[in-house]
């Protein structure tokens, strides 16, 4: 499928979350989550430059950023969606997640000879031990290498981050090492453990990771 094809509304469904663009009707809820959240997430992402516009109270900013986000989706340089999941822990395959609960970015997107996207993400504290974000990270591993045909994936974690540890780790994605100082985190250059999955793995990997995560259940998800 073409780029120009899916870059209007690229919906992402799982067996419970839906990933969607961020769309400025939603800033009332992210607003919420963020701000609800702002203990449990400050200790993992960049500081905000001085003087730039905080968007989580902020609506200007905030629609400014969606707009920022479209604009990579036009480009191809990154897709940054909302994941929503069900508010009732449950949720039927015709009815996708309905209630705001993180994001997950495909970034810094290079085609070419590279092809690779920078993978981020981030969970409402509530809703942290579900299995979210691993299930919403194999739907968008399939969009990445099967509709965006890139060939590889990297997410970059802090050491001590241990819950995004686990997402990867569950997933069984492939360690390549310790990246020193390697992005600036609240403020301090903090080494980062960097993960990746390449289309060959994927591929090799797509039939268990599709039927245990997108089709079926898992044991201790």
């Amino acid at each position: 499928m073409a780029i120009e094809e899916i870059v209007d509304c690229p919906l992402i469904e799982g067996r419970r979350v839906l990933l969607r663009p961020l769309e400025v009707e939603d800033f009332g809820d992210w607003r919420d989550v963020r701000r609800r959240n702002a203990d449990w997430l400050k200790a993992w992402e960049p500081r905000r430059g001085f003087g730039q516009p905080d968007p989580v109270e902020d609506r200007q900013a905030f629609t400014m950023r969606c707009a920022a986000r479209r604009r990579e989706r036009q480009l191809g340089t990154g897709w940054g969606f909302g994941v929503f999941v069900p508010g009732d822990g449950v949720v039927p395959r015709e009815r996708p997640g309905s209630v705001f609960a993180g994001e997950l970015n495909l970034s810094n997107v290079v085609l070419g000879a590279f092809r690779s996207a920078h993978v981020g993400y981030w969970m409402d504290e509530v809703w942290a031990g579900n299995g979210y974000i691993p299930e919403a990270l194999v739907a968008a591993c399939r969009f990445a290498f099967e509709e965006l045909d890139l060939h590889r994936l990297q997410v970059s974690i802090v050491p001590r981050n241990s819950r995004s540890r686990r997402v990867v780790e569950k997933l069984e994605f492939r360690c390549e090492g310790l990246a020193e100082r390697y992005l600036e985190i609240a403020g301090v250059w903090e080494d980062h453990l960097r993960y990746a999955m390449t289309a060959e793995e994927w591929f090799f990997r797509r039939a268990e990771l599709v039927t245990g995560w997108l089709e079926g259940r898992l044991a201790g998800a």
